[in-house]
C-alpha cells in the first residue's frame, strides 16, 4: 500500500489484537540507522502498547539490509511467534539500489516459504532520505508501527 494512502492517524488501536504472550524477533540494519532507529522505536511501542513485555522480544543488529536475511534465519528455529525485518535502502547512482532490494525481499519471502513462522518485511525502499524520513515517523507515519501490528495479526493466525 502506497504511504500516501495510509494514514495511521485513523487507525483504531483497540482493535488490535493483544499480543499478549507472544514473542517476537527482531532483526535491525545498522546502515541508514537513523531511519532504521526511528521504525525499531515504532515497532518496539505498539508491541509493549499491545501487551509484549520486554523479555518476549529480541532484538538483534546486522550490518545492512542484505545481511537480514540472514539474521532472520538465524532466529528462525527459537520459538518466536513472529520476526521482523526492518532496514532501509536508499537509491544511488548505481544499480546496487536494485540488487540488495531484489536479494532481501527475495530472501525474506523464501523464509516465509519454509512454513517456520511468519518474517515481516520491513525495508524501506526510497529514492531519497526524505522519502525514508517521512516514512519512518514523518508525514507519512511510521511504518515500524504498520509492521508491528501486521506481525501481531500474522503470529495469531
Amino acid at each position: 500500500m502506497s504511504s500516501a494512502n495510509s494514514n495511521l492517524k485513523n487507525l483504531d488501536f483497540d482493535k488490535i489484537p493483544s499480543a499478549k504472550g507472544l514473542k517476537f524477533g527482531i532483526v535491525v540494519s545498522k546502515w541508514n540507522s537513523q531511519i532504521t532507529r526511528n521504525l525499531l522505536d515504532g515497532c518496539l511501542n505498539l508491541l509493549k502498547n499491545k501487551d509484549v513485555i520486554d523479555e518476549n522480544i529480541e532484538v538483534i543488529y546486522v550490518p545492512g539490509s542484505f545481511e537480514l536475511v540472514y539474521g532472520c534465519n538465524s532466529l528462525i528455529d527459537k520459538g518466536y511467534d513472529a520476526i521482523i525485518a526492518i532496514g532501509s535502502v536508499i537509491r544511488g547512482e548505481t544499480n546496487h539500489f536494485d540488487f540488495i532490494c531484489h536479494a532481501t525481499s527475495n530472501g525474506i519471502k523464501d523464509l516465509n516459504l519454509l512454513g517456520k513462522c511468519p518474517v515481516l518485511f520491513c525495508v524501506l525502499t526510497d529514492d531519497n532520505i526524505q522519502q525514508s524520513l517521512d516514512r519512518s515517523g514523518g508525514k507519512f507515519g511510521n511504518k515500524g508501527v504498520e509492521v508491528a501490528i501486521a506481525a501481531i495479526e500474522m503470529a495469531l493466525i
